[in-house]
């Protein structure tokens, strides 16, 4: 007891870390409590800080605060509206193809389950086949209740998109617009000493900046190589498949492997075991070599330089916390827990210490 009692004294008889500590307990605690009512808040001002790169770049060439802002924000809203009224349609038509084809697929899975005790008698009976094909049907039925349920509540969905569509636009423009109001008036709130602070601040930007950005890149081009590849093999859905592989590397290690068997199912059932599976499946690991051999080095470099072991707990942590948006933010509120550890300074932690790899 009297260890904890010392290391606490000298830990936080320092004003920096006191204030350190409370700045990150009061974030915590207001996305915790307060997360699903600032949602829109929060998402605008994360949507903004990714735009500030941008609105930075043209203020330096000369253009006035408000003139940057109004130019990158007119430009987001070009992106969004290509995404919504040329990508989305798209993929609704697909996903709408695949959900009518599920009767099939799953008469093809049922006919190949039952065929495996002739097969292979040695490993599997008549018996396993059948509780294995119930526990199938259960889990469908269950599925097919959880997809009614969610259409039920669609309509309070659907209000709360036109919501979000009518705030966050607004809110975005504003927070790109008056950042410097914005932040002079937090900072009438903080002291003028905040040495600490400031440096955890600045070593997450960078890092969270870099990350994001070649985030971003990674995604797009996975999406393309993925796209071109199951075009040219004639993978059925390509456009809704090489979607889901490119926003699989929004999840390190997990998001790849669960995208891995919706792309084989639907290239198994529409060829079978022959070459074309042969093929995508050869192109779908070439993809994904590529993307953890060339690109990760080459866009993150040691940016975000993390343990895997370390990624794995921040997307189990923060998604059971904040569901989607905790595993879309793991790795940068990782990057955060870092860079608290290595400026603590009770020792001062070393630069390859922590949760760095």
């Amino acid at each position: 007891m009297r260890l904890i009692t010392d290391w606490f004294k000298k830990t936080f008889s320092d004003p920096q870390v006191v204030y350190l500590t409370l700045v990150l307990a009061t974030g915590f605690a207001v996305v915790l409590t307060m997360g699903d009512m600032l949602a829109p808040v929060l998402a605008s001002a994360v949507i903004a800080y990714l735009l500030e790169g941008l609105v930075s770049l043209l203020e330096r060439r000369g253009l006035p605060r408000w003139l940057a802002a109004s130019v990158v924000f007119t430009a987001f809203m070009l992106f969004v509206t290509l995404i919504l009224f040329g990508l989305l349609p798209l993929l609704s038509r697909q996903v709408t193809e695949l959900i009518q084809r599920l009767p099939n697929m799953i008469t093809v899975g049922q006919d190949v389950l039952m065929a495996l005790p002739e097969r292979f008698p040695d490993l599997i009976s008549m018996q396993q086949a059948h509780d294995m094909l119930d526990a199938a049907q259960r889990e469908i039925v269950s599925f097919g209740q959880q997809v009614l349920s969610m259409s039920v509540s669609s309509v309070v969905g659907v209000l709360t998109i036109i919501v979000y569509l009518v705030l966050m636009p607004m809110l975005v423009f504003f927070f790109l617009k008056d950042k410097d109001v914005i932040a002079s008036w937090f900072g009438g709130f903080m002291p003028a000493e905040r040495r600490l602070a400031n440096r955890v601040w600045h070593e997450v930007d960078l890092q969270i900046a870099n990350y994001v950005r070649g985030k971003f890149w990674e995604i797009i081009m996975v999406w393309a190589a993925s796209w071109l590849a199951f075009s040219v093999l004639g993978l059925q859905y390509a456009m809704l498949l090489s979607v889901l592989v490119g926003l699989s590397v929004i999840v390190p290690y997990v998001g790849a492997t669960v995208v891995t068997f919706p792309v084989l199912l639907v290239a198994w059932v529409q060829w079978g075991w022959g070459s074309d599976f042969v093929w995508v499946t050869a192109a779908y690991l070439v993809i994904q070599i590529i993307d953890g051999n060339v690109l990760v080095p080459l866009l993150f470099g040691e940016v975000v330089n993390l343990h895997p072991i370390a990624i794995i707990v921040a997307i189990l942590v923060f998604g059971g916390l904040w569901g989607f948006w905790g595993v879309f933010f793991a790795i940068p509120l990782a990057t955060l827990v870092n860079a608290v550890l290595r400026a603590w300074p009770s020792g001062e932690v070393a630069p390859g210490a922590g949760l760095a790899g």
